[in-house]
């Protein structure tokens, strides 16, 4: 197995090669490539990505800002692991956990895997937050009448090709509820694993809002009555 790692990256000087050597350093079971995707930073983040040097790595680059659901696109283009999972560079994610995502599929139990936030204390920057987090969860369990635990979970382990074959169009946060609704109508249920997590604070640089939380609550709805996919 190969895996492809995706790092969406905006404007993360102060985090960036932190969360690259952290993820470089963390012992895989198999071959790994990290596609790091500067979406378009306005800050020095580019100038710190001229300076790497690993054959693992490889930067691909947005002129202009397009947001998370764009960099994921343009990292799957480029990805050649059999699987992939996206890590995001704001240290929010432990890639330690990486390894414990790709168990499940070693061993034969699932093909997608999710990994499951623990919400508490410093894994959550706000009460609405959370509250946001389990409300979208709880919309998608309604609305396919399944089990999840973490929709909005940034680590989601699955194969490259069906990734591409997902066809996702959003381009901004609402990809994570349009990965999980199209799945969920093919009736692929992901398999969930506890993983760390550090959440950050609106001054550390979060991003994510209560907008994206509409939108992902709409994707899910029109997801859910979209006409049945056609078996490939």
């Amino acid at each position: 197995m190969r895996l492809s790692i995706l790092m969406p990256v905006y404007n993360e000087e102060d985090r960036v090669i932190t969360a690259i050597k952290q993820t470089l350093e963390v012992s895989y079971p198999c071959e790994v490539e990290l596609v790091v995707v500067d979406d378009g930073s306005r800050d020095r983040t580019g100038e710190l990505l001229d300076h790497l040097d690993d054959s693992r790595v490889r930067v691909v680059r947005h002129p202009r800002n397009q947001g998370k659901g764009a960099a994921i696109q343009t990292g799957v283009r480029e990805a050649t692991g059999d699987y992939m999972v996206v890590l995001d560079a704001d240290l929010e994610y432990d890639p330690r956990d990486i390894p414990r995502l790709l168990k499940p599929v070693q061993d034969g139990r699932g093909q997608v895997i999710y990994g499951n936030r623990s919400f508490g204390g410093h894994a959550a920057f706000s009460f609405w937050y959370v509250m946001g987090n389990k409300a979208i969860t709880t919309a998608a369990n309604i609305l396919y009448n399944c089990y999840l635990s973490d929709l909005e979970t940034c680590f989601k382990l699955m194969p490259t090709k069906l990734y591409r074959d997902l066809d996702i169009k959003s381009r901004d946060f609402g990809m994570e509820a349009e990965v999980t609704g199209k799945l969920l109508r093919r009736r692929i249920r992901p398999y969930e694993v506890p993983i760390n997590y550090s959440a950050r604070s609106r001054e550390e640089g979060k991003k994510i809002t209560w907008v994206d939380g509409v939108k992902a609550l709409g994707i899910l709805a029109r997801q859910r009555l979209a006409p049945a996919p056609r078996p490939n």
